[in-house]
This record gives C-alpha cells, structure tokens and sequence, in this order.
C-alpha cells in the first residue's frame, strides 16, 4: 500500500466539490466523465430490467446476450471477427485490467507501459506484485510507445506491454502499423500484449480501429463509459485470448462474483441504431468542444506540441507559468475557479511541466473557463512563448 499513490484527480474533484459546497463557481475540466449521462434508450432499458426481470448474480463471464451484442459490434463496426465465448463482461474497464493482469503476471514480473499514461495501470501490476516499467514517451513520439521503446526496454524479467490508443492523458493514437509491428515482436518474444481501447470509437478525422483486427492472440479491454456515456454504472468488457479465458473467469468468479447484472441489460440498449445515432452525435459535439479548446489554451500560452486525435483530453505543457504543475493547479482553482488535473497524475517524466485538460463540460463551461484563466495574472504576466 505504500507503493499505491492517490489517484490526484479524484481529490482535485473532491477540493473543488467542497469549494463548490462553499459557495463557488467552478469549471470541472478534472475528471473524464461526459456531461451527456447515459442515452435514454439505456436508462429506459434499466428501468425494464428493474420491474419486468429476474435480477440477481449472473455468470462471472457477463450474460450471454450481452456477450454476443458486443461480437456484433465489433464483426458491424470494425469488421473484426470475434467469438462472442471470448468475450468477458467485466466490473467496469478496471475490473478487466485486473483480471488480465491478475490471470498474466506472477511476483516480479515487469509490464512495460508509457509515461504518462492511465495511472490506475502502474498500481494495478504492483498489485499482484509485478513491477511497473514507465517508459518516457515524448510529445515529439506522439507521447506512445514504438517498437524502438518496447525493443530497448525489454529484459529477461519483461513479462508484456500495457498500451492504450487512444490514450489517457493525451488522446494520441498508435497508427495501426506501428501497433501491428509491437504485437508482432513482443508475441514472438513470448510476451503478452493488453492494449487499452475505452476511447476506441471517441476518435475525430481518423475512423475508429480494433487491434483485434491485427491479431486475435490479445488481450483487448473496452467500457460502457465513454462512447457509450455510462459512467458510473461500472460496466466494461475484454476481449482475451481463448486459452486463457477460464482463468479468468475462475478470478472472476473470486473477485467480482459478477458484473452488475441492471448495468448488463441496460447495456444491450447501447448497440440499438437509435443509440448509435445519439452517441455519434454527441462524439461530434465531443470533437466541437476540442477544436475551440485547442487553440483557446495555445493563445493563452500553453505549449501543445500534439493535437490529440481522440479521446477528450488535451495534455498541454504549463511551464511558461513559473509554477510546477502541482502547485499551478491549486492555484488555478483557487484563484479562478477552474479545475483541471497535474502531470503527477500520469507519470514522472515531464509531470511538472504538464496539466491535462477534459473537454467533457459544455461549450458554455469551457468559453467559461477560458475566459476565467485569461484573466489570471499568472498567465498575463507569462514571458512570450518561442516562436
């Protein structure tokens, strides 16, 4: 437990609700959680469940008509073809990287992953004893890892690599044939692969992708959560390997006992047309909402040297402003009342420099926020950024 850091977004988010409890105006740009709520085609299919069925445990594996929904999803939208018995529901995205990792690594075993990234995935290996290796991925790299990092990094203790596209803090994504080319190497290295895809269909200008669609000998974790705005009904799923899908449900089994069986068949509503219309609607506001955040952030003086390609995050360097990022972040939301979340979150590797701004509010909110932060001294009296 000492190893386990707190998770610096979720105490931002608790600084700002007891400012708000006092009496504050405050611009949420801290958490990753759309302001949209879930589809009414899910809310409506939760209450369904509530009054007309059975509810109790289910299999650990998740219910079988929510398994093969997901198969269909991916064999309409990526034309990736996916046994639906390899598809494990799980208690949220989070649940499933614990029983990948759970059912992958034993004690000592080292997990290449980059820095910065999700930082619940360093704790998540310490958990079961494994030792997380954070790889410095720069802005000028797309902040990922390539084939290069994994290759220079890898040692006799090198268990696997744990990667995201699109990422969380920065939104980039792995071309696929850079990630076809990791798979390829770190499967012959006799390594696994877990590639991160909660943001797969919250991508803008570029269409969406499955690494399934590479190789079926992944192990690949998805959520209700983003794309499909249930938040909070910690629902997710994986996609794993054949071989391996009975331990995982035996962890499972152990862990969970099962997902939430109201979130299940609320979620079948997620894969209906109708639904689909309202989340791409929603992901083109999502993309809206970054192309004002963007420039309106660049014109204030943060440094971008990346713009993110999906997600709804924008990892923007702050060290024109003469604080470390930390301490910046206080400031600002108490000095403006704008909450957004520090590098130290993420990673080590440039983490004072750099802040992460969510887009997940209104464009109100967000022109709202702007405006607060250009009126902040700490920014008007900033030297000019380098041409």
């Amino acid at each position: 437990m000492a190893a386990i850091e707190p998770f610096r977004v979720m105490e931002i988010q608790e600084h700002a609700n007891r400012l708000e409890r006092a009496g504050r105006s405050i611009i949420h740009m801290e958490i990753g959680q759309p302001n949209f709520g879930a589809p009414t085609q899910v809310l409506n299919a939760a209450t369904e469940a509530i009054h007309n069925r059975s509810l109790g445990y289910t299999g650990a594996l998740g219910i079988t008509e929510l398994r093969k929904a997901i198969a269909h999803f991916y064999s309409q939208s990526f034309g990736a073809t996916i046994p639906w018995e390899r598809i494990v529901i799980t208690a949220g995205a989070s649940g499933a990287l614990l029983l990948a990792l759970g059912t992958l690594i034993n004690a000592e075993d080292e997990v290449l992953m980059a820095d910065p990234c999700y930082p619940c995935n360093r704790h998540f290996v310490r958990l079961f004893d494994g030792v997380p290796v954070a790889i410095p991925a720069t802005g000028q790299q797309n902040y990922q890892l390539t084939l290069y990092d994994i290759q220079q990094h890898w040692t006799p203790k090198t268990r696997g690599v744990l990667i995201a596209s699109p990422s969380n803090p920065t939104g980039t994504v792995i071309p696929a044939d850079e990630l076809g080319k990791i798979i390829t190497w770190v499967r012959g290295h006799g390594g696994f692969v877990i590639v991160d895809e909660i943001y797969q269909s919250l991508v803008y200008e570029i269409a969406p992708e499955t690494a399934l669609s590479l190789s079926q000998d992944i192990h690949v974790v998805n959520s209700f959560s983003k794309y499909f705005g249930m938040t909070g009904w910690r629902l997710g799923w994986m996609v794993a390997p054949e071989h391996s899908i009975r331990d995982i449900e035996k962890l499972s089994q152990n862990l969970f006992i099962c997902p939430s069986a109201p979130a299940q068949y609320a979620a079948l509503a997620a894969f209906n047309v109708d639904t689909l219309s309202v989340l791409e609607e929603r992901r083109l506001e999502l993309q809206r909402r970054r192309d004002f955040l963007l420039p309106a952030l660049r014109a204030l003086g943060f440094s971008l040297p990346v713009k993110p390609q999906g997600a709804f995050y924008i990892y923007a360097g702050c060290e024109r402003f003469g604080l470390g990022a930390s301490e910046f972040v206080r400031h600002i939301l108490e000095e403006a009342g704008v909450a957004i979340t520090p590098g130290l979150d993420f990673g080590v590797s440039n983490a004072e420099k750099c802040v992460r701004f969510s887009y997940t509010r209104s464009m109100h909110e967000l022109e709202t926020g702007v405006g607060r932060l250009s009126r902040l001294p700490i920014l008007r009296s900033a030297p000019p950024a380098k041409p």
